[in-house]
């Protein structure tokens, strides 16, 4: 009797001692089977790439993984000025905006006004289409608005010929000026307070507001 009950205790700690090890995990569950997932170790993909940040570093790439680039423009360099004081009269700090040329934006024209007032420049208009001579209106800068350009050149020496042709068609109001150059006023890596201050800029208090930054 007392070696049938000595060999039965061998076997149920036997048992235990299986059922801990996980020995019969497909009949009985083996005891915090929910804590040890060894099998999602074996699926990881790559797992060398993940990295354990401190809650500083993972504070700031959320903070990046939020940004957006915003612009607003494009502002001729004799006008941007009044944008860039709109922005810090919102409170945007300096620095957080960068002017970005806008490539072969600058030219010299041949240009007729600024008009004084709508009458005059459809006077102009009607002189020109006698003389089937093509022109388009000219609306920005306000230095140079309302007026018409008859040719656009990338030097003066070529818009100073385009004229004395013009000329010899009888244009005689016609002049050469400097077209000044484009900008924009970017902030690359907007967070989201800078996003919502640069979002609510509208005119007047800037002609042309802030938007997601076109591809090109």
């Amino acid at each position: 009797m007392l070696r049938a009950l000595v060999a039965l205790l061998l076997l149920s700690n036997l048992l235990f001692f299986g059922w801990t090890q996980g020995w019969f995990a497909g009949v009985v569950p083996a005891p915090h089977a929910g804590e040890r997932e060894p099998w999602r170790l074996a699926r990881q993909v790559q797992p060398q790439r993940i990295t354990v940040l401190t809650p500083q570093a993972a504070s700031a790439a959320i903070a990046a993984a939020h940004t957006a680039c915003l612009e607003a423009g494009p502002f001729f360099e004799t006008e941007v000025g009044a944008a860039e004081a709109a922005l810090t009269a919102a409170g945007v700090p300096a620095g957080r905006w960068t002017r970005e040329p806008v490539a072969g934006s600058a030219a010299w024209l041949v240009y007729m006004g600024r008009f004084a007032d709508a009458a005059t420049q459809r006077v102009k208009e009607d002189e020109l289409r006698r003389r089937k001579i093509d022109f388009e209106e000219l609306r920005a800068p306000a230095a140079l608005a309302p007026g018409l350009v008859l040719a656009r050149e990338d030097t003066q020496a070529a818009a100073d010929a385009a004229l004395g042709g013009f000329v010899q068609q009888g244009v005689r109001t016609a002049r050469v000026v400097a077209l000044p150059g484009r900008v924009w006023l970017r902030a690359a890596q907007a967070d989201s307070t800078l996003q919502a201050q640069l979002l609510a800029l509208a005119p007047p208090s800037i002609s042309a507001p802030f938007a997601p930054c076109a591809a090109r």
